[in-house]
């Protein structure tokens, strides 16, 4: 039924849940996940606004469980996904676009779909490879610069940080800071979905930053930026369905 999951982040999702298609909901043992079936050039997608309509759910109440779990049923080849991130590098500013490999989880969540039974799973490669490999694609298919080898570092928000965690994180190796990624990547991992995540920079972290942080210079540059990234994403989705 299903080829490819998106899960759009702020100022993502609204974009996706745009586009021409029908509302969809998947039941789960995690709840039932609301989303919207879109076709794109043949491909069935299967979109998520990871905040839901009107950006009404914040990242520590977000039901990542169900979205797996979700993904896993529907059968994808892969799920991707978007990020809006602080960076931690003053090379890497607001409008840039960063392929995540790795990440580090700060946000104490304990995510997982085996409290029974014990099931480990290797994180050797964090993010999915193919979906890695597909993003990276489909950018260079744009003509849309892509950073690689982005250390996603996961807090549990919805504060941000302050400039002491920030030099913390840092210096345990993160460059983008942000408040979902990681939960996903783990229970993506978990449910055997493989899951990529392109972060969009929308301002420098706490204590880089030479102003105070605001949400509202988030929103504003995913106006900037979101129309890149959904370019990404589509083409991506295609690309995992062509000989794959």
């Amino acid at each position: 039924m299903v080829d490819v999951g998106i899960i759009g982040g702020t100022g993502i999702g609204e974009r996706l849940l745009a586009l021409d298609g029908e509302s969809f909901a998947v039941p789960t043992s995690a709840g039932l996940l609301h989303g919207r079936l879109i076709t794109f050039e043949g491909v069935r997608i299967f979109a998520v606004g990871r905040h839901s309509a009107g950006h009404k759910t914040p990242p520590h109440l977000v039901n990542y469980a169900s979205i797996a779990l979700a993904m896993r049923s529907l059968g994808v080849k892969a799920c991707l996904s978007t990020a809006a991130v602080g960076s931690l590098r003053r090379d890497w500013p607001a409008g840039t676009l960063v392929v995540c490999s790795d990440f580090l989880d700060f946000t104490g969540r304990h995510p997982t779909l085996f409290d029974r039974p014990v099931v480990h799973r290797d994180f050797t490669s964090a993010f999915g490879p193919l979906s890695l490999l597909v993003l990276t694609e489909a950018a260079a298919a744009n003509d849309i610069e892509v950073k690689q080898g982005g250390v996603y570092l996961c807090t549990n928000g919805p504060r941000y940080e302050t400039p002491k965690e920030i030099e913390m994180y840092s210096s345990l190796g993160g460059n983008l800071v942000g408040m979902t990624a990681a939960s996903e990547a783990i229970l993506m991992r978990e449910a055997n979905v493989d899951y990529g995540c392109l972060a969009i920079v929308t301002n420098l972290a706490s204590g880089i930053s030479d102003t105070p942080l605001d949400h509202q210079e988030v929103v504003d540059e995913m106006k900037r930026s979101g129309e890149r990234a959904v370019r990404i994403l589509l083409t991506a989705a295609k690309r995992l369905t062509e000989n794959r």
